[in-house]
Parts: structure tokens; sequence; C-alpha cells
């Protein structure tokens, strides 16, 4: 049964672009929860990669499944007790009863606005956040990833804090409990540091540097890394209420994930100038797929990690030359399909679908999210209203993209 996603729930998503993380602690820049999550379920498609290497098609699409979600769930869950510090809540996590005391009381401040998501979302977010326990495979690549995504962080501000007597005990507790975690393959070559499946974790994490909309004041600032995370995130929802099968709304999440990743690159190009002129557009992309090869796919490749770089490829369309194109592969070969397609005899797991339009119109209301929210705490910005109302316009002769209705979506925030 096809669910709607309301405006409530895109701005919760989007809410995790004001929480701030260490902000006890003396820090060179202000380090967002929603950075943090993007670079975590960077590192747990990562690590997937590894574990599920070898898997059927089937167990690899249900550990990725579950991976994502609880991803979400984690997310969600930290949205709410954000501002309770980490030794506290890991504390509240280590007695059943304590924790289940806290989760009873978090879930109800979820409830309205993930009701659009339906009921059997309901339950497995219930139930999976209802047992502390890092168990099951999922939970482990979960737990792996936050501790190596918050050790990023720790990083940058431990130079800065060299007289905090509490430095010291937080660095060996990231130590030992990735230590813990070293069965998972992938985790040891994350933590060595000295190989191309490292840097390239490191260097994603970059993009929490890199502010968008950097010549426009605006109220909360994002950074492309926080940008690419809630992109994922908006193109899972709606995957789900489109009917998409398991690999595409995979493929959409993971795709949204990396879909600004040549920004590290390029720095942040905003869209009139890609788009003052066709010619201009096009060097652009030639100039970033040239050095997504020569500094991320080739060392990649080079470094013994092939899959990451041709699935890499695959997300961000290098094939085809652009992330936004609808795809499938067949017998190995990567082939354009219309949106009919997708939503019909395309929309199989067995094809590895892609969703463009869909990955677009998710990257647009991101946008268009950012400049409104910015607009409604008082920044009045005519580059903000012009944003805004150029994003309206484009859904207002075709308000339908993949079955969801965007036109009307973007009409409830008025």
């Amino acid at each position: 049964m096809s669910t709607v996603i309301h405006k409530s729930l895109l701005q919760l998503v989007f809410s995790g672009a004001f929480m701030k993380r260490w902000n006890d602690r003396l820090r060179p820049m202000e380090l967002m929860e929603v950075d943090k999550q993007a670079h975590k379920m960077i590192v747990a498609w990562m690590l997937l990669s590894r574990v599920t290497a070898d898997m059927p098609l089937g167990e690899r699409l249900a550990l990725t499944e579950e991976v994502i979600e609880g991803g979400l769930f984690d997310y969600f869950y930290r949205l709410v007790i954000t501002d309770i510090k980490p030794p506290v809540f890991y504390k509240i996590k280590a007695n059943r009863e304590d924790y289940q005391k806290l989760t009873n009381w978090v879930l109800p401040q979820l409830k309205s606005r993930l009701a659009p998501l339906g009921e059997d979302f309901w339950r497995r977010m219930t139930a999976a956040l209802m047992e502390p326990e890092e168990k099951t495979p999922a939970r482990r690549i979960l737990m792996a990833a936050h501790l190596y995504a918050s050790y990023s962080e720790f990083r940058v501000l431990r130079p800065l804090n060299p007289h905090d007597e509490e430095m010291p005990e937080i660095e060996e507790s990231f130590h030992e409990r990735l230590t813990a975690l070293m069965d998972i393959p992938g985790v040891s070559a994350l933590l060595s540091g000295n190989n191309e499946f490292s840097r390239f974790a490191a260097r994603a994490g970059q993009l929490r540097f890199q502010k968008r909309w950097s010549q426009t004041p605006r109220v909360p600032e994002t950074t492309v890394l926080g940008h690419m995370f809630l992109v994922a995130a908006y193109s899972w929802f709606f995957s789900v209420e489109a009917g998409a099968c398991q690999a595409r709304r995979q493929n959409n999440f993971f795709t949204g994930l990396f879909h600004d990743l040549p920004e590290l690159l390029t720095r942040d190009i905003i869209s009139p100038v890609k788009g003052s002129d066709a010619s201009i557009g096009e060097l652009i992309k030639q100039y970033e797929r040239q050095e997504l090869e020569r500094k991320i796919i080739g060392p990649l490749k080079s470094g013994g990690s092939v899959d990451l770089a041709e699935r890499l490829g695959y997300l961000l369309g290098l094939e085809v030359g652009s992330e936004f194109i609808a795809t499938v592969r067949e017998n190995g070969e990567v082939h354009n399909v219309t949106e009919s397609d997708l939503r019909g005899p395309m929309n199989r797991d067995d094809l590895d679908p892609k969703d463009g339009p869909l990955l677009k119109m998710c990257d647009r209301l991101a946008a268009f999210i950012e400049a409104d929210t910015a607009l409604r705490n008082g920044i009045n910005n005519e580059q903000l209203h012009q944003a805004r109302w150029r994003i309206r316009q484009l859904y207002e002769n075709r308000p339908e993209v993949m079955g969801i209705q965007v036109g009307a979506l973007l009409a409830d925030f008025d």
C-alpha cells in the first residue's frame, strides 16, 4: 500500500542540520549531526561491499536493507536524544531496563511525524530501537561505521583540546570499541590508514568542511556532506512510496549519498553557473569526470578496491553521463531506460535499477527545504527567494515524478 510523504517528515530529516555535536568542546568549526550521519552511512556502504562480496543477491539485498533502515532508525533516535552526552547514553544503553525506559519516552516524540511511513515501518523501528544489544551483522556494521565517523570528528577537535582531561579516555574508548569489531571485513583496512580503502573513507568525510551556498547567508548553513544525506534519505522514502523494488530503492539511497562526491574535487558550483550555458555545463561535467577518475576511481582500482570503484561508477552514472539518468544493468551492460520502464517491467532486483528523475527531484527538494528553512528563520535574501521560486516553477507544469505528487508537496510549504 502506497504511503504519502508529508512536509513534516522532510523537515524532521532536515532538523539534523541544526544539531551540533561535541558542543562541550573547543572545535575549529561546528560539527553537525546530519554530516556525521552521512559519513557513517558512506562507511557502512563500504563495509557492506566487503561483508556481502560472496553473498547471493537475496541475502545481500536483505542485509543492505537492514543496514539502511537501521541507519535511519538510529538517526531519528538521535534527533531526540542528541543532547545526552555519549558516555551517559552508553551507560544507559548498558542497562536494558534503563535503555527501554528512555526508548519508551523517545518513540512517542517521533510517532506523528513518522506515521506516513506506515505501520510496518513503525513496527520494525520500534523492534529495532527497543533492543540495545549490537549483535546482528547489520547492527555491528552500523556500530563500526558510527564509531569511525565519530572518531573522525574527534581527530578534528583533539589538537585544540590538549588540556582536556577526558580526551585520552575518549580516544581509548574509540580504540577499544573499534578493536572489538575488527572481525567485520573492512574494519581493519579502515583503521590501518595506509590504503586506498581507508583514504576514500577519510576523504569523503572532508565534505563536511565544504559549505553549500557559500556566498549566501543562511540559518542553518548546510554542508555538501549533510546535503548528500538529505538527498539519500528523501530518495529512500520516496522510493518506498513509489513501490520500488529492493535493489532500486537501495541504489537510489546510495546514489543520493554520493551524488555530490565530485564536489570534493571541484567545490560547490551553483546551479545558475552550471545552467548558464550548455557548453559551460558540459565542460564542468567533463572536468568532474576526469578528476573523479584521476583522484578517486583510479586509485581505488589500483589500490585493490575494484568492486568499490565499479559500484561507485554505476551509482554516479559514469557510463551514461549522469547520475540523474534512469538505468538498469543487464548481462553486465548498463542501459538507459524510461520512467515507465522503471514503474513497470524493469522494476526488478536482478536488473539493478536506479532512478534518475526521482533522484533529481530529491536533490531539488533538499535545496528547496534548505532555502525555505533559511527564509522562515528570518534570512531575507534574494538568492534564497529565487531558488525557492525556481524549484516551484520546475514542478508547476510537471507536478508528478515517478508517481510522486511533488507539486502538491511543494504547495504544502505555503
